[in-house]
């Protein structure tokens, strides 16, 4: 017999901000089997249920790995509904209403040799101290052989499209063009029955039989090209896509620019009239200067600390949201939206900011509503493969000193006037620039996360900083 908290130990393989992350070839059967027996035996003495949920995304490494968690929930003697290739919130959302777990192999941005699991509770999206829970749990298990095809069902792909489309009327996207960058994403055969649904003309743009590392957060100069390209050569109102797994949107304006994560969340919020926000600290600062919103709670950057905030927001307010800066929109309270109500899904989605923007853009154009916000500007990019370790040494040599490491950064001619260290370390100079560092909770990566009066000059901080780092 197997013993999971060993199993696990010895892969390798730990939990990021969003999930167990790691190495194709640390997610063995029986890894996969232990995160499984692990996850359900530290939640069954809460809920009670008889199946359990699995769908993947379109990397290579996730139907062998689907497989191996749907033996382990059979060795559990409870039933495996596999729903296939389908957006991480389609999972979430149709597990919820069925009041079941699930769990989705996924990666989500990262490279194709990399994979990973996420887990979802009947009620929701796992804390950090469930997290913990599957990590301690020492659940005995048999070794997996025999893997064996599984048969898809489309109920969460139906229930999905279904959630969104009945919100809006059909009519909605009648003579709006819409590109959808399908890359490799889970959502991709998903997203032009939704547009279409509500009246758009669909223009599927650049398919890819091979995995995609789409990152938000950091978009490619030649993804940032192409969309000004696809916007003038077909003519497009609008271009949606997401990233591996379909939990954070990218969408782009009527002149193929690339929105922001959270400029598109906090577009989404108020259209929905959100009263009350949670969102990691990394976050543009025009949440809190637009004065739309009664409240604003700032977290460490991750869904599962979004999702902790809103315990606390629900005992002061009826409608609470969060999202990220790249982009993932958290619903946390049944909301209305044109008279109807739309379940709460604490945890990211992809969809619904687009929608709700296309929506509150019928009357002005999406550049319009972007404009009107108040001029924060922000930008982040990554030193990949850059060891994590490295990163916290940096970074806590900085902590000790931040007014020193800022001139090992070359800054000139400015001073720090606050150090947050929420998350990383996010220091705000006298000449009200931001300049945020975190490693990454999935790779090893060094993020950096710039916000400043002008988009020129928030890339120009990132790229310096990065460069700096990397002569450090």
């Amino acid at each position: 017999m197997l013993v999971s908290s060993e199993v696990i130990k010895e892969s390798g393989v730990q939990f990021g901000t969003s999930g167990a992350r790691g190495l194709v070839e640390q997610f063995t059967a029986n890894t996969c089997a232990a995160f499984t027996h692990a996850f359900i035996t530290s939640i069954q003495s809460q809920f009670e249920f008889k199946q359990v949920a699995i769908a993947i995304d379109n990397r290579p490494s996730s139907p062998a790995m689907a497989q191996a968690c749907a033996k382990a929930v059979q060795q559990l003697g409870l039933e495996v509904i596999y729903y296939g290739v389908v957006p991480t919130p389609a999972l979430a959302y149709v597990s919820m209403q069925n009041n079941i777990p699930c769990i989705m192999v996924t990666g989500s941005h990262i490279p194709f040799d990399r994979n990973g699991l996420k887990f979802y509770r009947p009620d929701g999206e796992i804390t950090k101290a469930d997290e913990q829970a599957i990590l301690n749990t020492a659940a005995e298990f048999k070794a997996v052989t025999d893997l064996s095809e599984l048969t898809v069902c489309d109920k969460a792909a139906v229930q999905y499209i279904e959630r969104y489309t009945s919100l809006f009327d059909s009519q909605m996207l009648k003579s709006k063009r819409i590109g959808i960058y399908e890359h490799s994403s889970a959502g991709r055969d998903l997203y032009a029955l939704m547009f279409e649904a509500l009246g758009a003309e669909v223009i599927a743009l650049e398919r890819s039989d091979e995995f995609v590392p789409i990152d938000t957060e950091a978009v490619s100069d030649a993804d940032k090209q192409k969309a000004k390209n696809w916007s003038k050569d077909y003519k497009l109102d609008f271009i949606f896509s997401t990233d591996g797994d379909g939990d954070r949107p990218l969408v782009a304006d009527e002149n193929g620019y690339w929105l922001r994560g959270d400029i598109l969340g906090l577009l989404c919020a108020d259209s929905m009239n959100i009263e009350a926000l949670a969102v990691p600290v990394s976050c543009n600062t025009a949440i809190e200067m637009c004065n739309r919103f009664n409240h604003v709670s700032r977290t460490k950057i991750g869904s599962p600390y979004v999702i902790e905030a809103f315990d606390e927001l629900s005992i002061n307010y009826g409608s609470i949201a969060g999202f990220e800066a790249n982009g993932g929109f958290l619903l946390g309270s049944d909301t209305l939206v044109n008279g109807k109500t739309i379940k709460a899904l604490p945890t990211r989605d992809a969809v619904l900011p687009a929608l709700m923007l296309l929506s509150a853009a019928k009357e002005n154009t999406i550049y319009e509503l972007v404009d009107a916000l108040p001029l924060r500007f922000t930008h982040s990019d990554r030193i990949q493969n850059f060891a994590t370790q490295k990163s916290l040494s940096i970074l806590a040599e900085a902590k000790e000193d931040p007014v020193e490491f800022i001139k090992k950064l070359s800054f000139s001619g400015v001073n720090v006037v606050n150090v947050d260290v929420t998350d990383g370390l996010r220091l705000t100079l006298d000449n009200e620039d931001v300049v945020h560092f975190r490693p990454s909770g999935n790779a090893p990566e060094l993020r950096c996360y710039a916000e400043s009066n002008s988009t020129e000059h928030s890339i120009y901080l990132v790229e310096k900083a990065l460069r700096e780092i990397r002569n450090i």
